[in-house]
């Protein structure tokens, strides 16, 4: 225990020197692998570089900077079960196995020529990525990043289609939708050589992006071309999709959308989904079972994403430019924003500590994370960082649909 604790304290010190400095350890001089838990890492997403912060959220200490990861402008990531490895999808269709405990590259392939994220199984044995270009889902085997399945997005009409809104559901089960094809798939991986495909096509028009709710019930899309969304029911055997929040634009003006919504980032409450409005300055209030809106907050501008904090008590929301200097806090019970923190310019993801006592805010355009207490507020540390924007901590590891 007093080697792991020297081990540890050595490696914030170098750390720190090689903040002081300028420099950071990278992939291209690893050390051995760290001696060390891996729940309390994380990884930044520095976007214009093409590169990754290795932080410790505890300490709140960048440990190492991971380089070489190509177009990173709208790059996800996600993490095994032992959070060692992370897969890391690339705008250029790259797909990077990170190892956080010698803060390297284990492998890279550029699988497609543009992807959109993707998701990993519930036991770690596959990851599926979702493209753009050539369309469809590719999926690989996780150790050695081979291909073990191809499946192409051809729509009811013959057509080729853009691949949005992955997923994973319980026991090797993917879910997506079709941007061109106005459908949704689901795919069973159990065997990836004959996967099996469930087709629901007229799913209504461009469907956006797709969330699965945290307990694998439901997966709901957001329709671009219409003022509603669609949702699935998983768990009912022959359902089939249903159009939810028809109408709820309610006759007002829409905006021009500057930057899609993201509903992986959907504020889980409870009993209530806190969801952005599309082209409107408001965030819905939605029953999870009924799906029908229960209230709506007048919000800074277009939201894109609505976090909730891990206790459900509490909604932080960063919005669209051009007013993407604000973050604002909804209180859950009242349905009322009770905080509003400006942060800077392009604030572009929020990423709670595991037991919500923290939120670290991306803000790309002063090259900075900055981290804030969520019960007072008060901003606690920042961090340098190069174009910051997606935030990523391990605990992720062991949750469904992220």
């Amino acid at each position: 225990m007093s080697e792991l604790r020297a081990s540890r304290r050595g490696l914030f010190r170098a750390a720190a020197a090689g903040l002081a400095a300028g420099t950071l350890p990278s992939a291209a001089s690893a050390a051995p692998p760290m001696v060390r838990g891996t729940g309390d890492l994380g990884l930044v997403v520095e976007r214009a570089t093409g590169s990754l912060l290795l932080v410790d959220t505890t300490a709140r200490a960048v440990l190492a900077r991971i380089e070489g990861l190509g177009d990173m402008s709208h790059a996800s990531l996600v993490f095994d079960r032992s959070e060692r490895y992370a897969f890391v999808f690339g705008r250029d269709g790259g797909l990077t196995k990170v190892d956080l405990l010698t803060a390297s590259i284990v492998k890279r392939v550029v699988q497609g020529g543009n992807a959109i994220g993707g998701a990993i199984s519930d036991d770690g044995k596959l990851v599926a990525v979702s493209n753009y270009a050539p369309g469809g889902v590719r999926v690989f085997d996780t150790e050695t990043l081979e291909m073990v399945a191809d499946v192409p997005a051809i729509d009811a009409k013959g057509a080729p289609s853009k691949t949005v809104g992955l997923v994973d559901l319980p026991f090797r089960t993917f879910v997506w939708s079709l941007l061109d094809g106005d459908e949704i798939w689901i795919g069973d991986f159990t065997d990836p050589r004959t996967p099996k495909i469930t087709k629901f096509p007229g799913i209504g028009r461009l469907p956006y992006d797709g969330v699965a709710t945290s307990d694998g019930r439901w997966y709901v899309a957001g329709l671009f071309g219409e003022d509603a969304l669609t949702r699935l029911d998983l768990w009912t055997e022959g359902a089939k999709p249903e159009k939810v929040l028809a109408g709820y634009g309610k006759g007002a003006e829409p905006l021009p959308v500057y930057k899609m919504p993201h509903m992986e980032g959907w504020g889980s409450a409870g009993n209530l989904l806190l969801i952005p409005a599309v082209a409107h300055h408001s965030v819905l209030a939605v029953d999870r079972d009924t799906f029908r809106e229960v209230g709506r907050i007048a919000a800074h501008g277009q939201p894109v994403f609505c976090v909730a904090r891990p206790d459900g008590r509490q909604v932080w929301v960063n919005y669209a430019h051009p007013k993407n200097d604000t973050v604002e806090v909804i209180d859950v019970p009242s349905l009322k924003v009770v905080h509003t923190l400006k942060p800077g310019p392009a604030v572009l993801h929020l990423e709670f500590t595991p037991r919500g006592h923290e939120v670290w805010i991306s803000v790309r355009d002063a090259d900075r994370i900055d981290i804030h207490e969520t019960k007072t507020f008060r901003k606690v540390g920042e961090i340098a960082a190069k174009s910051p924007s997606g935030i990523f901590f391990t605990p992720r590891a062991h949750r469904l649909g992220v």
